[in-house]
């Protein structure tokens, strides 16, 4: 077994399966810059070495409670990277040669939804929250939600869920089409797990092939998705600074 044990992701190797668990769990692995890049370091070594699946999670008490509002926008041009980089995590998810197998507890909000949505199998632990709220927040989708949620629940209720951010349970994600099993919590790993190695072990350019097949046909209009999501995500960040701005010119009257 090869383990690093610090930083925003963690990597472990063990026999043929690479687990990648989000590591922030004070924050429910609320994304930032570390957590993306460190998402983005460990799926090139996945890539670059010889494992057969890779199963996706997050230590503490969620898998990813999306967006750390926490951490600072900066100026566009760093909006665009850091943007540009969390897409490149759902690229990588999809473009990997091997499958990923997603494991699922907690909270799954925003891109954290996004990062498990984007993998090829989902396993979720009963009372699981998916929940897409960035509509309600003044934010845009940025992970190629707005191509995949479709083909998954269908047009209707994929808006449902998009323009009103309501949460859903695990029974009810499986039920649409979301999650592929729901299993007891304390279970989770044990499953995710089982179907990774099952996984690992089958012939590796049949299962290669299997799934670039089946994502062929999504991809092929992934991208232009992408690159919409980015630009209305540029310009509702700046509706949303100058929603700040305003706010605190406000309180500034108010206390003079």
């Amino acid at each position: 077994m090869l383990q690093a044990d610090d930083g925003a992701v963690v990597l472990t190797v063990d026999a043929d399966v690479a687990v990648i668990s989000l590591n922030r769990p004070h924050r429910l692995n609320a994304v930032n810059v570390q957590l993306v890049e460190g998402l983005l370091d460990a799926l090139a070594e996945v890539e670059a070495g010889d494992c057969g699946a890779v199963l996706l999670t997050g230590r503490g008490r969620a898998f990813c409670a999306g967006h750390d509002l926490k951490e600072p926008r900066g100026d566009e041009d760093s909006l665009l990277r850091r943007l540009e980089h969390l897409q490149e995590v759902t690229r990588r998810i999809r473009g990997l040669s091997v499958p990923v197998v997603a494991a699922v507890h907690g909270h799954a909000v925003g891109a954290g939804a996004e990062f498990a949505l984007g993998c090829d199998l989902v396993v979720a632990a009963e009372g699981t929250r998916f929940r897409f709220p960035e509509v309600g927040l003044g934010l845009s989708v940025t992970g190629g939600l707005t191509k995949l949620l479709p083909l998954f629940v269908g047009p209707v209720k994929a808006k449902e869920l998009l323009l009103l951010g309501e949460a859903l349970d695990a029974q009810d994600a499986l039920r649409l089409g979301l999650v592929n099993r729901v299993v007891p919590a304390g279970d989770l790993m044990d499953a995710a797990m089982e179907w990774a190695r099952r996984l690992a072990g089958q012939p590796r350019l049949p299962t290669a092939m299997a799934k670039a097949a089946l994502d062929n046909g999504i991809d092929a209009a992934f991208e232009a998705a992408l690159q919409l999501e980015i630009s209305h995500a540029v310009i509702t960040d700046g509706v949303a600074k100058d929603g700040e701005d305003a706010l605190a010119a406000s309180r500034s009257r108010n206390r003079e």
